[in-house]
């Protein structure tokens, strides 16, 4: 059996590794596995170019794994620098060789020497055990707020595709452009600066997200569909009266229901309610995980500051 070798990825291991996540991953309408939007993760990132590094067996691409920049400030106005373990995928042919771990091991390594303070991801239940086997700890479960239209049962759609937005949206308008002065953390938080918001909302290269405006605030929606029904993304939301926003997105919406999360007990979390929103009881979308590498305390939600933008499309 041949020797599997791992080493930092080069620019001309893409084409390969895009090759192996499709055969490993598959892809949607949104997230399809594009040079464009593994650049936008990657190498576009307002962060900073992820840790990447492939597994190599006599010239084959046999896995990945990479660690996405990421920073989040506290409530004391520290700065974190973390990483997001977002894209991990063993090719086919190379299954059952312990490849994952090699890799995630080997990445971890590469934070610690580049002075990482936490790594943190939303894994899948397959793979959870694999993390946790290597020292991740549970951060929490997140879970999903949903206010349905008055057209729920009217408004369906064929599964497998995403129809233009002008069909969920009426005079809908790109998210671009957001004047935003961020609030203070309330736990761990992604800090939102103009660059950083215009790369996660105007620059996404197969997502579209629109803004929806109301007395001086902005809800960022996307649209999307799942389980055959059409779907509004509240991914974010922003300004002095945030509520306002999130019920003109549902007013000028065509989808069968609004859906989004905001960390309990935030500003954007009553927002929400007030708007409508409720949260689902017993529903668990996304799993949260995280390996400090330094001493912090991140077990619990009610240590972090977050919203759905901060975990979905990575």
């Amino acid at each position: 059996m041949a020797e599997i070798a791992v080493r930092p990825f080069e620019d001309r291991d893409l084409p390969p590794v895009l090759e192996t996540m499709r055969l490993a991953l598959g892809e949607t309408a949104i997230l399809k596995r594009t040079s464009d939007l593994f650049a936008w993760k990657h190498f576009l990132n307002p962060f900073g170019r992820s840790i990447i590094l492939v597994a190599e067996s006599e010239g084959v691409i046999a896995g990945l794994r990479a660690f996405m920049r990421w920073e989040l400030v506290t409530p004391g106005g520290e700065t974190l620098r973390c990483v997001r373990a977002v894209d991990t995928a063993t090719h086919p042919g190379f299954q059952r060789r312990g490849i994952f771990r090699k890799l995630t091991l080997s990445a971890l390594d590469a934070a610690r020497d580049d002075n990482v303070d936490l790594v943190f991801n939303t894994p899948n239940p397959k793979s959870g055990a694999g993390y946790r086997s290597m020292g991740w700890v549970d951060v929490g479960k997140i879970g999903v707020m949903v206010r349905p239209s008055l057209g729920f049962l009217r408004w369906t759609t064929t599964p497998g595709g995403v129809p233009k937005p002008t069909e969920f949206l009426t005079d809908p308008h790109p998210a671009r452009d957001l004047s935003v002065v961020d609030r203070e953390a309330r736990g761990f938080r992604t800090r939102r600066t103009s660059r950083y918001l215009k790369w996660r909302f105007e620059q996404h290269p197969t997502a579209r997200y629109f803004g929806i405006e109301k007395d001086r605030s902005v809800a960022v929606v996307r649209p999307n569909v799942r389980s055959g029904r059409k779907e509004l993304v509240l991914s974010d939301v922003f300004g002095p009266d945030p509520s306002s926003a999130i019920r003109a997105a549902a007013v000028v919406s065509r989808a069968a229901y609004m859906a989004g999360w905001f960390s309990f007990g935030s500003r954007e979390y009553w927002a929400a309610l007030r708007a409508g929103l409720l949260p689902v009881p017993g529903v668990t979308a996304l799993t949260m995980v995280g390996y400090p590498l330094r001493p912090l305390e991140v077990q619990g939600l009610d240590r972090w500051d977050l919203a759905l933008s901060d975990l979905e499309l990575l």
